[in-house]
This record gives structure tokens, C-alpha cells and sequence, in this order.
């Protein structure tokens, strides 16, 4: 397809969506509480552009040592239609992880141990231990740049405090897909499909980034500034969100899907990869691998895929509502 070509077919989608009345617009209310506490955004119910129909005419894919020939995967560029639903604002948190895990009794990510996040689920417990030890904790555990050598237990205690307070709204990483879809089933939701997760990122017209088709710097989360979680707290780059209001979809922590990684239909391309061995991640994160890989990556119709075992320190993920009596429930409880 030729650019004048994709340009109408982009401008003609956004315009019937803005155009076409939705049949349940005025009884969903724009912002939901998912049962987990998090905030849910309305995707509203209409046609959107997916994919693409670029080609990597530069070979840059050889260049970077890509396992797959960009753009490809993307093909073809195509028209669906989706009704409505609800998605996570932002990737879901150590906090609402560790409730998770409280209430299940589920195995914690493996770094939790590591940077003691892990206690934090038995907090109480610290204030039995003495001064001296706490300053051990804090410097050796916790790793927290701070001479600790003068400070008091209250001291000590508030600074841990605060260290658990950042964590808790890192998203969680080191989850693999199953550990993904079980929390979003816990939560009474799912995970996104690519279809979902796509629509939510572009928006009805299909745009190259969350925030534009234009490429800038500095709009997200990608290992340019250092986060004490290489992650950033959710929410914190302001410009990086989508048209409906999803947050850190072009930076922080790249996200399950719920797809195996495969050919969309009427694909001109096949690759001995697709079928079911590797599930489809989708999104950028902050361990990038530079600038024009950035790019590619923050791309809203970029596919990545992993195996479902994958736990990865840059590997998150988010839930949907598309269930009617779940999204009754929910607007009821607000």
C-alpha cells in the first residue's frame, strides 16, 4: 500500500469513529476501579487501523543483529473492529502484586529477595530488630545510598519505609506469562490480546507512537536517565501515553500479551518462529539497545515474542475488563 494510500485509509478510520455514535458510550463511564484497585480506562467500541505495511529497505534489522526481519511481522496493514473495554492506565505494581501473592500464597519474583522487597510484606517484623542491624539492612540489603552509621532506629525505619513507598509503584517485572495471566485472573480480568493491547496504544488511526507519528526523544522510559529499579515508578513520563490515556507503552517495561506469536491473517510473510512457542510481548522498555533500536521498539505496531517462561527484568504487564458482568460490578463499586 502507498503512503497517499495509507494516509486516507488512517484519516477515513479516525473519522467514522468520531462520526459513528457509540451504542453504549453514555451507560460506561470513562474511568473504572478493576477489582484490584487499579485504574481502568474505557477503549471505546469501534474500528481501528493495525499492523503495517512498512519494509526495512536499509537492512537495518542485519545491522542490529535482529532474529527477525523488521517490519514484517507488521504485515498487513488491516482494519479491526473491536467492541468495547476497559485496560489497566498503568502497568501493574509491586504493590498490587504483593497483595496478589498475600492473598494466593503465590511464588514472589525472584528479585524481591535481592532488593528486599520481599520484607516488606512482614514490615511489622522490623521493628523488633536492633539499631545496628537495621543500619546493616539499609546499606548492605536495601542497598539505600545513605551513611547510616549516626542514624537512630526511627530514622532508619522511616527510611525503609520511604524505600518500600518507591517500590510499590514500580511495575512488577520478572513475571512470565503465566504468572501474568494468573494475576489478571485473580483480578477477575484477562490479559490483553494484540488486538486490544494495539488499539488501546494507537488509538482508531493507527498513529506511529503513543504520542504521535513522529519520533522524539526523551517521551519515555527507555535506560537514558537511571531509575534505583532501572524501571520508573508508573506515570512517571508525563508524555508518554496514548490517545485514550494508557500510560508507559513506549518506555519502562515491555508487557504480555495474551497471543502466540503468529502471522496475521493475510500476511505475505511466514517465519519458522510463528506458532505456539513464543508468546507475543508487546511495547518498549528501559533496557534498550540503542537509538534507532529505541525507536523500533516504541513503535505501537512493534512485536517482540519470548518464551512463556521468560521472566525478564524489563518485562511487565498490564490487564482488561471485557466481561459485561465485570465491568458492571466495577461501575456499581465506584
Amino acid at each position: 500500500m502507498n503512503k497517499p494510500k495509507t494516509l486516507f485509509l488512517a484519516l477515513l478510520t479516525s473519522l467514522i469513529s468520531l462520526i459513528i455514535p457509540l451504542a453504549n458510550a453514555a451507560s460506561l463511564p470513562a474511568v473504572i476501579k478493576g477489582n484490584d484497585g487499579a485504574e481502568m480506562v474505557l477503549i471505546p467500541a469501534g474500528n481501528f487501523v493495525m499492523g503495517s505495511n512498512k519494509v526495512d529497505k536499509s537492512k537495518r534489522a542485519e545491522e542490529f543483529g535482529s532474529i527477525k526481519p523488521w517490519y514484517m511481522d507488521e504485515h498487513p496493514q488491516h482494519i479491526v473492529s473491536l467492541p468495547s473495554f476497559y485496560m489497566d492506565k498503568y502497568e501493574v505494581t509491586n504493590q498490587q502484586f504483593r497483595e496478589f501473592v498475600k492473598q494466593t500464597s503465590y511464588r514472589p519474583p525472584s528479585h524481591w529477595l535481592e532488593n528486599g522487597y520481599l520484607v516488606s510484606m512482614k514490615r511489622e517484623k522490623l521493628n523488633a530488630i536492633p539499631t545496628k542491624r537495621l543500619q546493616y539492612i539499609v546499606a548492605e540489603i536495601f542497598r539505600i545510598d545513605i551513611d547510616t552509621r549516626k542514624m537512630n532506629k526511627q530514622q532508619l525505619l522511616s527510611t525503609i519505609d520511604e524505600y518500600f513507598a518507591m517500590l510499590d509503584n514500580v511495575p512488577v517485572y520478572n513475571v512470565n506469562w503465566a504468572a501474568a495471566r494468573d494475576y489478571c485472573d485473580w483480578a477477575g480480568q484477562t490479559l490483553p490480546t494484540e488486538e486490544q493491547w494495539e488499539k488501546a496504544t494507537r488509538g482508531p488511526s493507527g498513529q506511529e507512537f503513543p504520542w504521535g507519528d513522529t519520533f522524539q526523544d526523551g517521551m519515555s522510559n527507555t535506560g537514558e536517565e537511571e531509575w534505583v529499579a532501572g524501571a520508573a515508578p508508573v506515570g512517571s513520563y508525563a508524555t508518554d501515553h496514548s490517545p485514550y490515556g494508557i500510560y508507559d507503552v513506549a518506555g519502562n517495561v515491555s508487557e504480555w500479551v495474551m497471543d502466540w506469536y503468529d502471522a496475521y491473517p493475510n500476511s505475505d510473510y511466514t517465519s519458522k518462529l510463528f506458532g505456539k512457542r513464543f508468546k507475543v510481548i508487546r511495547g518498549a522498555g528501559w533496557g534498550g539497545n540503542g537509538h534507532y533500536a529505541l525507536q523500533m521498539y516504541q513503535r505501537g505496531a512493534y512485536r517482540l515474542f519470548v518464551t512463556p517462561d521468560a521472566e525478564k527484568e524489563d518485562l511487565g504487564f498490564r490487564c482488561v475488563q471485557t466481561s459485561p458482568q465485570g465491568v458492571r460490578k466495577n461501575i456499581a463499586h465506584n
